[in-house]
C-alpha cells in the first residue's frame, strides 16, 4: 500500500486526497458491475486513499437506499480498521420532529446504514441535506450518537455559515462537505475561513467540476441519458462549456509544467490555499481515481501557487450550483 499525506478531520487521521464513492451507484449513467466497484474501491486504498465517502440515498436513479453503502462495505471490510469512512442520511419526515423522536429516526437510519457498511461505527455522519430540520436539533442528536460510539463525529453538508455557526454551538462540527472547486468558489468568503478557525474540516465535492476540469470534456461532449447529473450541472452546458475553456487550457498550461494532468493541477491548487481541506474527487473509472489521487504527488511552489491564483481570477466563470438545487 502507497502512503498519502495525511490530514485530520475530526479526531481521525486520512489521506489527503478522499475518495466519493457515489459514481459506482448513481449520477454519471450506466454503473459498472459490482466486482469493479469493489476492485476500484480496493484499488483506491492500494495507492494510498483512506477516506471513503458514500450516502444512503446513493442508490440507481436515486430509487431505494443503500446500493452504494452496500458496495463500500464489501470493498473495505478486510481493511475497516485502517481507513475512515463517511456516511449520510436524508432528513426525510424529520422537520416537524421533537428532539427526542428525531435522535430515535436518526439513529435507526444509522444502524441501517452500519449493517450494510459491515461496520459497527462511522467516522463521520453528515445531514445530507437540512431540508427545513433544525440543525440545532440534529446536532444534539449528533452528540448523542458520539457519546455511543456510533460515530466518530458528524458533518453537515450544503449549508451556509450561519447553520454552520448554529450548529456547532450544539455539538462541535468534525467536517462541512459543500460544492468546492475552480468553477464554484463561494465557500472562501466564509465557509472555509470559518471552518479553518474552528478547527472543522472542509471537504469538498465535485472539486473537479463534475470532469469540465479534467480536460476530458468539450462542448461536443454529449452526457448519458439516464441518470447523469451533468445534463444538469451549470457549467457543463454546451455554451457553458465553451465559455470555461480558457480556464482548463490554463490547467492544461499548469499540467504540462508539472508533468501532471490538469485534474491533479486543481486538486493540488486547493491542498496548497488551504489545509484543512480534503477533496473528495468522484469517478466510475479506476485510472481515473488513481490519476486523482496522484495529485497528493504534485505540490505547486509559492511562486507557482500566486501565478495560478491570479491568472484564474482574471477568467470568467460560465454556470454556478452553488448551495441551491441537488
Amino acid at each position: 500500500m502507497n502512503i498519502m499525506k495525511q490530514r485530520n478531520i475530526g479526531n481521525t487521521t486520512v489521506s489527503e486526497v478522499g475518495m466519493g464513492c457515489m459514481a459506482f451507484s448513481h449520477g454519471y449513467g450506466r454503473i459498472p458491475d459490482e466486482q469493479y466497484s469493489i476492485e476500484a474501491i480496493r484499488n483506491a486504498y492500494d495507492h494510498g486513499c483512506t477516506f471513503f465517502d458514500t450516502a444512503e440515498v446513493y442508490s440507481p436513479g436515486l430509487s431505494g437506499r443503500g446500493h452504494n453503502e452496500l458496495i463500500v462495505g464489501k470493498a473495505l471490510k478486510d481493511v475497516r480498521n485502517h481507513v475512515a469512512i463517511a456516511t449520510k442520511f436524508m432528513p426525510s419526515g424529520m422537520a416537524s420532529l421533537p428532539g427526542g423522536s428525531l435522535y430515535k429516526k436518526i439513529r435507526k437510519q444509522l444502524i441501517a446504514s452500519l449493517e450494510r457498511l459491515q461496520t459497527d461505527y462511522v467516522d463521520i455522519y453528515y445531514l445530507h441535506r437540512t431540508g427545513g430540520t433544525s440543525v440545532e436539533k440534529v446536532a444534539e442528536a449528533m452528540g448523542r450518537l458520539i457519546d455511543e460510539g456510533l460515530i466518530g463525529g458528524w458533518g453537515l453538508s450544503q449549508v451556509d455559515v450561519d447553520e454552520i455557526d448554529r450548529a456547532h454551538q450544539v455539538t462541535p462540527l468534525a467536517a462541512v462537505q459543500n460544492i468546492y472547486s475552480m468553477v464554484e468558489r463561494y465557500c472562501e468568503a466564509e465557509v472555509i475561513p470559518y471552518c479553518r478557525e474552528h478547527g472543522i474540516a472542509f471537504v469538498p465535492f465535485s472539486p473537479i467540476a463534475s470532469g469540465l476540469l479534467s480536460g476530458k470534456i468539450t462542448p461536443a461532449t454529449q452526457f448519458e441519458s439516464y441518470d447523469d447529473v451533468r445534463n444538469w450541472v451549470p457549467q457543463l452546458s454546451g455554451r457553458n462549456i465553451e465559455g470555461n475553456m480558457p480556464i482548463v487550457e490554463l490547467l492544461k498550461d499548469y499540467a504540462d509544467q508539472k508533468d501532471a494532468t490538469p485534474a491533479q493541477i486543481t486538486l493540488a491548487w486547493m491542498l496548497h490555499k488551504y489545509p484543512n481541506v480534503i477533496p473528495i474527487p468522484g469517478s466510475k473509472n479506476k485510472e481515473r481515481i488513481v490519476e486523482n489521487l496522484g495529485a497528493s504527488d504534485v505540490e505547486l511552489t509559492e511562486d507557482e501557487f500566486r501565478s495560478l491564483e491570479e491568472e484564474l481570477n482574471e477568467l470568467k466563470v460560465y454556470g454556478h450550483r452553488g448551495l441551491g438545487g441537488f
